[in-house]
């Protein structure tokens, strides 16, 4: 069991350069962001192919909305 002062992940000092740092954590969110979008379309999918009625409704209702939109 790992100590409470020491860091979950033996990399994670303190970084070196603050800007290096930034970059990489910047990185590491739109690594997560891009793997998150990628599941969430994916869940999208099996949910319109298990319920396609709904599916038809909510492609509509975005029809109309579209249509309705002022500039």
């Amino acid at each position: 069991m790992p100590e409470p002062e020491s860091p979950a992940d033996p990399t994670a000092g303190p970084p070196r350069d603050t800007r290096d740092a930034q970059e990489e954590t910047d990185a590491a969110r739109r690594r997560r962001r891009a793997q998150f979008l990628r599941e969430l379309a994916e869940a999208r999918e099996l949910r319109d192919r298990v319920q396609p009625r709904r599916a038809k409704a909510a492609r509509l209702r975005h029809a109309m909305r579209m249509r309705t939109f002022r500039w």
